[in-house]
């Protein structure tokens, strides 16, 4: 369990510089709303992840095929995401998107391995809680970029804290010396070819073509509606009159502790519930919680409603994505980790590339209470799912490595 915070806390910070810090930093600049959310497709590596899946599984680098490909690609995060303070952002705009997509591939890569790793490590009465543990770490991760980065910013040059905030890869840089390869009964793939087709064959025999696909949908939109309402948090909360000061003392602080009460709890229920039930209810609390965000865009500038909003909202993403990391962790077969769980992460990370390059046009268009209304109903087919996928009294099968 102590890994999976380390493992959280490593994937989280590179995600959270692209989603929360960098599109501060361009608004702060004065860049365009409708520019900023079209970056949100630099995180095209995260739906495309599966594709290059396969050579973790495959091949096996020095310190081991899990701990030698983190080493690589965590060492290439800390000395890349520095470079975003030499560049000015109305100067070097397409420079700073090209690094950005650069760190998101580098930070895609890290978290097949994170992910693989992780489900190797864990039996399956564990997914629950352990995946739990590193969703909590995960949000804990964003309040470096989402919040102490946002106040050096009001003290100090944007370069150094683009080097401060690289430092926080330390820790996970360090898990990595230390942790100790998993060992598996089957070992490795043997071939290249054996390491991209046959986990798909396995997924696809092991359901049926049309449960496939449903399970795939599934993963598309039960967090849609979520990640777009969260996409332009952090402009939202400018446009509402908030400094970035308070944004990062209110609003990062007041998400954390409901977050990870949310994802603590939502671990503990899952070992009473599982993790069909947890889904129809922490996605239901998910759902509405996103309401909040249209009440704040009525009222405006008010630190108090700032907290409740986000601490609401932040305790129904806590048990919400609990529940949904642990169904994808659980879907994936523990001989094939790397390649199944890097597609349907990929998969789930969709939304949050494309349907989120459309948030800053939305908004221009609808205003931000119309928009936080349109994303809690794009939030209700994923819930529909669960009727096929999960449903209420359904028998969760173990599978077996």
């Amino acid at each position: 369990m102590l890994i999976c915070i380390l493992t959280g806390f490593s994937s989280g910070l590179p995600l959270y510089i692209l989603i929360s810090l960098l599109p501060a930093w361009l608004r702060s600049e004065n860049v365009d709303l409708k520019v900023i959310g079209l970056f949100a497709l630099i995180q095209l590596p995260f739906t495309w992840k599966f594709l290059w899946a396969p050579l973790f599984d495959r091949y096996i680098p020095p310190l081991g095929r899990r701990r030698g490909w983190l080493f690589i690609w965590q060492t290439a995060l800390i000395l890349t995401i520095p470079g975003f303070g030499v560049f000015h952002p109305t100067l070097d705009l397409w420079t700073i998107a090209y690094l950005a997509t650069l760190v998101a591939f580098f930070s895609a890569s890290q978290d097949i391995v994170m992910d693989a790793y992780r489900r190797e490590l864990l039996l399956d009465n564990e997914l629950g809680l352990g995946n739990a543990i590193h969703v909590n770490a995960y949000k804990i991760a964003g309040l470096i970029p989402g919040s102490l980065s946002l106040i050096l910013a009001d003290h100090m040059p944007w370069d150094s804290v683009f080097i401060i905030t690289a430092l926080f890869m330390i820790p996970g840089i360090t898990m990595t010396l230390f942790v100790s390869e998993p060992i598996l009964k089957n070992g490795t793939p043997k071939t290249l070819r054996a390491a991209v087709v046959e986990p798909f064959q396995e997924f696809i025999s092991r359901n049926g073509i049309k449960s496939a696909v449903t399970v795939l949908a599934f993963i598309f939109f039960y967090k849609l509606g979520d990640s777009m309402a969260t996409a332009l948090a952090t402009p939202f909360y400018l446009d509402m009159g908030f400094s970035k000061t308070e944004i990062g003392l209110v609003a990062k602080n007041a998400g954390l502790w409901p977050s990870v009460a949310g994802g603590l709890l939502g671990g503990v229920w899952m070992i009473k519930l599982g993790i069909n039930k947890a889904l129809w209810l922490f996605g239901v609390v998910q759902m509405c919680a996103i309401l909040g965000f249209a009440w704040l865009a009525t009222v405006g500038h008010s630190l108090p409603l700032l907290a409740i909003v986000i601490g609401i909202e932040a305790l129904g993403v806590g048990l919400g994505t609990a529940a949904f990391v642990a169904f994808i962790a659980h879907t994936t077969h523990p001989n094939y980790t790397a390649t199944q769980f890097a597609l349907f992460t990929s998969l789930a990370a969709v939304p949050r590339t494309f349907a989120n390059a459309a948030t800053g046009y939305l908004v221009d268009s609808l205003g931000w209470m119309t928009f936080f209304l349109l994303c809690f109903f794009m939030a209700v087919p994923g819930m529909l799912l669960l009727l096929k996928v999960a449903p209420w009294n359904g028998q969760e099968t173990p599978i077996n490595s």
